[in-house]
């Protein structure tokens, strides 16, 4: 075992870096997180058309503390399965910046969208707005998710 070679060492160590990269790459969030994301921007949307400012806010703060409590167990990014959990060294530190960047411009695309469509004369634009945003939450945040740890490498 002590005549181990340079070149078989760096090999070694090599393949346990791709490993180790291949598993933090496979770490996000669960499914179901993305989906009650989008049922919570639908309703938002829904109230903040229909209920009077007051009852909206509050909705609004209450989304925001419930989301920070599953937030603190769940951006971590680590539990890539229910069996497996990985450290936070191999996760990357970065997933929780990422992931609260991500749902800021998720915030600004609905704010947005709901502007064009209330200029475009659409009745209920929040609630659309909130639509086009929770289905694109729902059926492509890991995805979104997958390319922005991509983009600023975490």
């Amino acid at each position: 075992m002590d005549d181990i070679a340079p070149e078989q060492a760096r090999t070694a160590l090599d393949a346990a870096d791709r490993a180790r990269r291949q598993v933090a790459g496979e770490v996000g969030l669960p499914r179901g997180y993305w989906w009650a994301m989008a049922a919570g921007w639908i309703l938002l949307g829904v109230l903040s058309s229909v209920a009077p400012p007051w009852p909206a806010g509050i909705a609004t703060l209450c989304f925001g503390m419930g989301h920070a409590v599953l937030a603190s167990r769940l951006l971590d990014g680590r539990r890539r399965t229910d069996r497996l959990r990985v450290s936070a060294a191999a996760a990357g530190r970065r997933i929780p910046l990422v992931v609260v960047g991500m749902l800021l411009g998720l915030v600004g695309v609905t704010v947005l969208a709901a502007l064009a469509l209330d200029a475009d004369g659409s009745g209920h634009a929040g609630i659309w707005a909130a639509v086009l945003v929770a289905a694109v939450v729902g059926f492509g945040g890991p995805d979104i998710l997958r390319v922005l740890r991509r983009w600023v490498r975490a």
